[in-house]
């Protein structure tokens, strides 16, 4: 008789559910010489990481996971924020004065940011912290709508295009004192791309990476691929409405229910549209699959600010993005690429705001 292992991976602030389904026969239990799952969890960057191979060396992977996470580590002490003397933090300090410089690393994800700015006619904007503090919706989310005057305060500080990039010396320069730039939208991309390529070079070919809502699915588990759950914006829990099978893939999906509040009937959330200050309007959630992570992050982003109809038509024109939308009212958009791997599992919860 055929015994059926359904493994289950999730993280709870996650935008999306991933497992694989072990069909093989008899006795699944892993012997103590064949594969099995070896997992590890690490929080960074506000978000829990979690590394997960299939392997027959576990101590190996364990070894290959402690890497990854130290990585991890360092690259969070240079793209922070919140830490003291990182490239951010001297660059944004510096805005208006002089030009900083700053790692490979963080010098590389910010021309990143840049370009993935222009392909999406600025709905991907890495300069948009001048308005964190006006919209609150990390550690000290307060739940207020902010004034218009404040919004149109800080807008002239906002504008990707003048981050200036010096690649010879290395340096980045914001030009206008008050600017601020933040990898919020592409730095845990651009860290699951780097652990991705550490965890092959230390020999592993099947393994996942989950950090917040951008995961990466290497090789396949028992010969199956990767099964990916894409949650359902307004249902309980996380839920999914739909599932795509997947190899050697990134996933990143952006949502409207992961950091909100609602306020007269409105929900007001973390994606800001740039070009007016506001939280982006007309879509719930955006789906990316892509060959890389930076990519998958950045645009999950920026295709939901760009809204279903503009969003769809640039997955469309780009080569290797797919994605799926959920609109504003609860319409499911599904790019060309998709259609036939993806399985709707039941419509999205049609609920308002």
């Amino acid at each position: 008789m055929n015994t059926v292992v359904r493994i289950l991976v999730m993280l709870a602030a996650s935008a999306a559910a991933v497992w694989f389904i072990n069909r093989s026969a008899g006795n699944t239990t892993p012997t103590e010489t064949g594969p099995r799952l070896v997992a590890s969890t690490q929080r960074s960057m506000g978000a829990e990481a979690r590394l997960t191979a299939w392997t027959a060396d576990e101590k190996a992977a364990r070894s290959a996971f402690d890497d990854a996470f130290r990585e991890l580590e360092r690259l969070e002490s240079l793209m922070s924020t919140w830490r003291a003397g990182s490239d951010l933090v001297r660059l944004n300090e510096a805005a208006g004065k002089q030009p900083v410089p700053v790692s490979q690393e963080v010098f590389d994800a910010l021309r990143a940011a840049r370009d993935f700015g222009d392909t999406t006619s600025g709905a991907f904007d890495v300069t948009f912290a001048a308005l964190a503090d006006v919209w609150k919706f990390d550690h000290d989310q307060d739940n207020k709508v902010p004034s218009a005057a404040d919004i149109q305060q800080r807008l002239p500080l906002v504008g990707y295009k003048g981050l200036v990039l010096e690649a010879s010396a290395r340096t980045a320069y914001l030009p206008r004192a008050g600017m601020r730039a933040h990898l919020g939208g592409i730095g845990k991309g651009f860290a699951v791309d780097r652990m991705a390529s550490l965890l092959r070079e230390r020999g592993l070919t099947t393994f996942m990476i989950q950090f917040g809502g951008d995961m990466y699915m290497a090789g396949m588990p028992e010969a199956r691929p990767w099964r990916v759950g894409i949650q359902d914006p307004r249902g309980e829990g996380n839920k999914s409405f739909a599932t795509v099978e997947l190899i050697d893939s990134a996933v990143s999906t952006s949502g409207d229910y992961e950091r909100f509040f609602l306020k007269d009937g409105v929900r007001y959330h973390h994606i800001i549209d740039t070009r007016t200050g506001q939280p982006a309007r007309g879509s719930r959630s955006v789906t990316i699959v892509a060959d890389t992570s930076i990519t998958a992050d950045a645009l999950s982003t920026g295709v939901f600010v760009m809204g279903p109809a503009e969003g769809m038509a640039l997955i469309e024109r780009l080569p290797n993005v797919e994605g799926v939308i959920v609109s504003d009212r609860n319409e499911v958009l599904v790019s060309s690429g998709l259609k036939g791997r993806l399985t709707i599992l039941s419509p999205p919860t049609d609920a308002s705001p």
